[in-house]
């Protein structure tokens, strides 16, 4: 049989199809995030709870993201990449099953959970990005990455409002499911596994403590202001952090082949970043979350808007819209000005619109 006919022949998938691919999975990161936040103010309702309890459908997607993260972007690295993204969609897959048919709060928990594993997709996706494309699509490609969380952002939050009325809540769950079911297929048959591997062992003690300290900070930041800032669980969780992150640094260090590679990451440009993406990450989920209850609560509280989920949805396409028209204007501006130039302008772009919404959004009349 002629070579050109073996099955080893098959072509390989262009680099605009494993781009497609690949920033696909931010639309799917952006959907799960976004179709439970016009609902937090109904759970407590539908579910039976308190609005406390409700908070940890969103604590624990957090939590299970903060610790998956690098966990998973380091077993990308040496175990494969495409390996990782399969893995987590398949973990996501199940946590929205599991929270569209458990029945209860905690089950409705655990999927979350499970959900936040899909957080790890991105640092992957951009991974296998920089293996596979020409240095100078990266810029766009990233660009495109950008765009695809926009337009999940755009999607999920008033989508979720007509899932609720028409569907039930369960739907939204449902629909998570049947996101990550094409994408999983896609990756797939789409998506090379990298070639590019680093070679050891898996540093469990280092992720052991990391996660252990990621989960007590965050649990303490997020519970801090319900449980009371100097109570005592919340300030066992910030000893807890400091007691782990004082274990786990001089524990980096000195392995050799270490979860985080804390010198790297102590170099002035990546720690600036990292730092700068932190606090914009920060705010602009911040500012999602109380935008969506604040056009939810009554009026009768004197700064609520009283709207349906639909219409406090519709109200937050904007802001995803905003994300689509203007991710590939920062990918030319990477690619003129650099980077940093385009961080800045984003950050400052950022700072107007919040600072303008303070004076100029009419308080609702009590």
């Amino acid at each position: 049989m002629p070579r050109s006919l073996t099955f080893q022949s098959r072509r390989r998938p262009s680099p605009s199809a494993i781009t497609a691919v690949l920033a696909l999975s931010g639309t799917l990161v952006a959907l799960m995030q976004t179709l439970v936040i016009p609902l937090l103010p109904d759970f407590p309702v539908i579910l039976g709870v308190t609005a406390d309890d409700a908070s940890w459908l969103v604590t624990a997607t957090l939590l299970s993201s903060a610790v998956a993260t690098p966990i998973v972007s380091r077993s990308a690295d040496m175990y494969g990449k495409r390996k990782m993204m399969v893995l987590c969609l398949a973990v996501m897959v199940a946590g929205s099953v599991v929270a569209a048919v458990g029945g209860s709060f905690l089950w409705l928990v655990i999927g979350r959970a499970l959900q936040g594993f899909a957080s790890a997709l991105i640092p992957v996706a951009i991974s296998i990005m920089r293996d596979e494309l020409p240095k100078e699509k990266m810029g766009s490609a990233v660009a495109l990455m950008s765009a695809t969380l926009g337009i999940g952002s755009a999607l999920g939050l008033p989508l979720a409002g007509v899932l609720y009325e028409s569907l039930g809540w369960a739907s939204i769950f449902w629909v998570s499911a049947a996101a990550g079911v094409p994408l999983l297929l896609a990756v797939v048959l789409v998506v090379p596994e990298s070639k590019v591997r680093t070679h050891g062992t898996f540093d469990y003690a280092g992720a052991a403590l990391l996660s252990g300290a990621l989960i007590a900070l965050l649990l303490a930041i997020t519970k801090g202001g319900t449980w009371g800032w100097g109570s005592e669980p919340v300030l066992l969780l910030f000893l807890a952090t400091v007691i782990l992150l004082a274990a786990w640094i001089p524990y980096e260090l000195k392995v050799r082949q270490p979860m985080v590679d804390l010198r790297t990451s102590a170099r002035r440009p990546v720690l600036m970043t990292n730092l700068a993406s932190l606090l914009i990450g920060f705010s602009m989920f911040a500012n999602m979350l109380v935008t969506t209850q604040q056009l939810q609560l009554p009026v009768v509280t004197g700064y609520g808007f009283e709207l349906n989920v639909i219409t406090a949805g519709l109200c937050m396409v904007p802001s995803g819209l905003a994300m689509v028209v203007f991710a590939p204007l920062s990918g030319r501006i990477i690619r003129i000005f650099g980077g940093k130039t385009a961080l800045m302008t984003g950050a400052l772009v950022m700072i107007a619109g919040y600072v303008g919404r303070v004076f100029l959004m009419t308080p609702s009349p009590g």
